[in-house]
């Protein structure tokens, strides 16, 4: 096993390179999906669904036509080979995962969940990461594609992944007598404690603090500036900040939609009421020397990222790639 090898159930060990050192789909990455329960035959399986699961197992890009498809007897299976279809016919279509990533993040329709796409950005972000892996750097990036649940409390912003808090919350609500009091206990990962991360990184159960100042926010940073130069091949250099003090505002972005709509109405000089601004989490200002518009050269970019109302990050990773002032190199 390679010293500190991490979410290595997702799919990033079965793909190719190319010499851009971005990710090509390969016959065994396909291969896993129709592996999966969802399409792999079980004993009261038709004929017809063995057939057709064994024929793409063999040769994951075959085409299957719909009469094929059709001849399955369980309809659900039918659906289920559809999504897994739909998203392998759409990354066919591109030479790499991550060209299929951008043009998703640029706008381009897709009939598959989004849950596929959630799939892709962890996996390019563990191609981006791959490089001396540093643990807080990648627990930081679960933000991107794992919905994070807020405790705020003194100095501390923690960030738990959502799907582990209800899973755990749901073991412990069989014993407690009251479950709307109900604590849910998640490790912290720190600086001192980073390397246990390693042998966990598929569980997703360790908690980030984005604390101004404090090494989860810096890891975050740090992660969306590799994030930006893996698309656009600029450099830029992002540093957390406490407050936007600056009379020549130029441009900004959120992070998701909350923080976006909150920075759009400060720079249209809205009032923001406080419950609002308290729902900003971190504020970063975003430098680069080259690759933006004229009329931003020398001035920073404002980013922000917030909970919703529900206390929770849903981000979006592909704002930062869309919505910066970059120059038409087209």
């Amino acid at each position: 096993m390679v010293q500190n090898d991490f979410w290595l159930t997702s799919g990033w060990h079965l793909l190719d390179h190319n010499n851009d050192g971005h990710l090509v789909p390969t016959e065994d990455f396909m291969r896993a999906y129709f592996y999966r329960p969802e399409v792999a035959p079980i004993e009261e399986s038709c004929e017809a669904e063995i057939e057709l699961h064994k024929r793409l197992v063999d040769k994951p890009f075959d085409i299957v036509d719909k009469k094929e498809l059709n001849s399955i007897r369980d309809k659900d299976v039918i659906f289920n080979y559809e999504v897994i279809l739909k998203f392998r016919d759409f990354l066919s279509k591109y030479p790499t995962l991550d060209s299929a990533y951008l043009s998703i993040a640029r706008g381009q329709a897709i009939d598959f969940p989004p849950l596929f796409v959630d799939q892709m950005v962890q996996i390019i972000l563990r191609n981006i990461l791959n490089q001396s892996p540093y643990a807080l750097q990648v627990r930081a990036s679960e933000i991107f594609f794992r919905t994070q649940v807020v405790t705020i409390a003194e100095d501390e912003i923690m960030v738990a992944d959502e799907a582990t808090v209800q899973f755990q919350a749901e073991k412990k609500s069989t014993k407690a007598n009251d479950p709307k009091q109900l604590e849910v206990d998640i490790d912290i990962l720190r600086e001192s404690s980073a390397d246990n991360y390693w042998g966990r990184s598929d569980k997703f159960d360790t908690s980030i603090d984005l604390a101004y100042t404090k090494p989860g926010l810096d890891a975050l940073a740090r992660v969306i500036e590799k994030w930006v130069h893996h698309f656009l091949s600029i450099e830029v250099s992002i540093k957390p900040m406490q407050k936007i003090e600056d009379e020549k505002w130029s441009w900004h972005l959120g992070l998701d939609s909350d923080s976006n709509n909150i920075l759009n109405d400060l720079y249209n000089g809205i009032d923001v009421a406080d419950e609002r601004l308290k729902q900003i989490l971190c504020l970063f200002q975003l430098d680069a020397e080259d690759g933006f518009v004229q009329e931003m050269n020398g001035k920073p970019v404002y980013v922000g990222l917030a909970m919703n109302d529900s206390s929770k990050i849903k981000f979006k990773p592909q704002n930062i790639l869309t919505n910066l002032p970059l120059l038409d190199t087209s």
